[in-house]
């Protein structure tokens, strides 16, 4: 495997380390609005992976200006980094609501919007709208068969957003879909399970416009889709890992090109056995909702065996002919790279061979300001 991932100047760090290749970032922002035809107005790119103020603003460098997210605190990272159109794909409940409505009046010139699936809830954000003087944008959740959130696809979903767009201090502003459980190797065979979902959006959307709400945007699937709709002209696309990469996509997505730019480097810290050896890089510095063997891979390093795993240690079988010490570094590749990166306070970035700056990961925080 080729050396792309060596640091020159890596002994001035401490380890565990989550480092980031810039080159790779954008090598990877330019891959993605390739298979867009450039069209930065179909890309509203997730920042729940990164969670960073710099990759947002490497965003605007390109002419994307709206983006997606989960949380209070990744919508005021986007707005505080000149993101224009910030959609929050999750329905804001309780103390939520009042947090959404602080962050509008705080960004004035940004458009936020959030999702809804139940009148309940929706009714709950109108009531708050209305008392501060706002309407809120809204789109529609849709389960699609992840069986997360959403109102069923299969539903009456014209009289549901007809329902919705008639509930004042809101604005139907679109439809949502995320189709997170479509895990198939085959890309084809993703594309065909979901496709009968988004003909069904597609022809509600077309019978509300008859109805009287015209313009009704699109925003479907994330990465393991994004072959898909990119093909979609009507749907906005909305990956988010193929900022990163992880192994987990690399092996199970094999038709997008996108080049693994984060990866972890740990230490040896001891040899407890012939066989064995322990790096710092336990359970609170790598994703670990994942079967062992499916947290993290060494791919330059592939004699190494995850063996066991605790809070601030990784045991790693090995083949006793290669010879490992105390102090050498070891580059691993995140199985699932999105909640490890939320596990680092920064990334260190990469450019050329060495290590020149680091970005804060500012909106792991639940909270920034908002």
């Amino acid at each position: 495997m080729e050396n792309w991932q060596e640091i020159s100047n890596l002994n001035a760090y401490d380890t565990p380390l989550f480092v980031v290749y810039e080159a790779r970032i954008k090598s990877n922002i330019e891959i993605a609005l390739a298979m867009l035809s450039g069209n930065t107005d179909r890309f509203r790119p997730h920042i729940k992976t990164h969670k960073i103020g710099e990759i947002i603003q490497l965003f605007s460098g390109y002419g994307i200006s709206k983006i997606k997210c989960a949380t209070i605190a990744e919508a005021e990272l986007a707005a505080a980094n000149g993101m224009s159109d910030v959609l929050i794909a999750y329905q804001p409940v309780g103390f939520k609501i009042n947090r959404l409505i602080e962050l509008i009046m705080a960004f004035p010139k940004c458009s936020f919007s959030c999702l809804v699936d139940h009148l309940d809830a929706a009714d709950q954000i109108a009531a708050m709208a209305l008392a501060h003087q706002l309407e809120i944008a809204v789109y529609l959740d849709l389960n699609t068969g992840m069986n997360r959130t959403g109102f069923p696809v299969t539903g009456e979903l014209v009289s549901f957003c007809l329902a919705l767009s008639q509930i004042k201090g809101l604005k139907l502003q679109g439809l949502h879909a995320y189709d997170g459980h479509l895990h198939d190797l085959d890309p084809a065979v993703r594309a065909e399970k979901a496709k009968p979902a988004l003909e069904k959006v597609f022809a509600a959307a077309d019978e509300l416009a008859k109805l009287g709400l015209p313009d009704l945007k699109i925003v479907a699937g994330g990465s393991n889709t994004f072959t898909y709709y990119a093909g979609q002209d009507r749907v906005e696309c909305s990956p988010g890992t193929f900022v990163f990469w992880d192994d987990n996509y690399t092996k199970h997505l094999p038709e997008l090109q996108f080049q693994p730019a984060a990866l972890l480097i740990c230490t040896v810290i001891s040899l407890p056995a012939d066989d064995l050896i322990c790096v710092d890089l336990g359970y609170k510095s790598v994703s670990s909702e994942n079967p062992l063997e499916k947290r993290v891979l060494f791919p330059w390093n592939t004699d190494l065996i995850p063996y066991g795993h605790s809070e601030e240690h990784l045991t790693l079988k090995h083949n006793e002919s290669i010879k490992y010490q105390i102090g050498d570094r070891i580059y691993g590749m995140p199985y699932h790279v999105c909640p490890t990166c939320a596990l680092y306070e920064e990334a260190q970035v990469v450019r050329g061979k060495q290590i020149e700056t680091s970005w804060k990961i500012k909106a792991r925080d639940k909270k920034i300001s908002i």
